[in-house]
């Protein structure tokens, strides 16, 4: 098999460049959410951005991004609404194992995401804590879809601030896995607490088996 490089450079220096305008794009939604320019200018940079959303439509996906294997041979979704680094509406979240098994993140949510005032919205942690929750059960060998998900906000969640999400897989059986995790401020008080059960698609667990795996890994081994 003859794997081309030429293209699949072009292919990265693409997604490079998508990667910077869908940053420079959250830098404009964050302009647009606290900007008290006039009317008048309001308009002048609507017009532009008429004529920017034209040039973008010229050549368009039918979808986002999908699942790929990276260059790094680790899979990767660069369209994903949550780490997507492709995606505008993504932070996006940059998620790390822990040396216990679980996931974790810092996150510094940005003036678009308030909801009450100077407070995050409660959908948009939600929507943080589902996806890390997810990694983690991922992580820990038993990947699986959400099937419950309890949310229980013990303080206000700032925006323009760090904190510091986690999440780690507390016990398995067949396909169900349940998992905890929290928002925290960095001296770990504690903001947002999170629960799920997550459940692994039986397609998903015959492919397991048939990657030799025979069952769905324990959790705790």
């Amino acid at each position: 098999m003859t794997i081309d490089l030429a293209n699949g450079e072009a292919q990265e220096a693409r997604l490079a460049a998508l990667a910077v305008l869908s940053q420079q794009t959250r830098e404009l939604m964050d302009a647009v959410t606290l900007s008290d320019v006039d009317e008048t200018e309001m308009a002048a940079v609507t017009a532009e951005l008429i004529a920017l959303t034209e040039r973008l439509r010229a050549v368009r996906r039918d979808t986002p991004r999908p699942h790929e294997v990276g260059p790094d041979g680790m899979f990767r979704h660069l369209g994903n609404a949550v780490t997507g680094a492709c995606n505008p509406h993504a932070l996006p979240l940059a998620i790390e194992r822990t040396p216990e098994g679980g996931s974790r993140a810092s996150v510094t949510f940005r003036p678009m995401h308030e909801g009450p005032p100077s407070t995050v919205h409660g959908g948009v942690v939600a929507m943080v804590l589902d996806h890390l929750l997810g990694d983690a059960v991922a992580a820990s060998g038993r990947p699986g879809m959400t099937g419950t998900l309890t949310i229980r906000y013990r303080r206000r969640v700032p925006y323009g601030e760090p904190v510091v999400a986690s999440a780690i897989v507390t016990r398995g059986e067949g396909r169900k896995t349940w998992v905890e995790g929290s928002i925290a401020l960095p001296d770990g008080t504690p903001l947002v607490e999170a629960t799920g059960l997550f459940i692994t698609p039986a397609v998903w667990a015959d492919a397991l088996a048939a990657l030799g795996e025979g069952r769905l890994a324990d959790p705790g081994q």
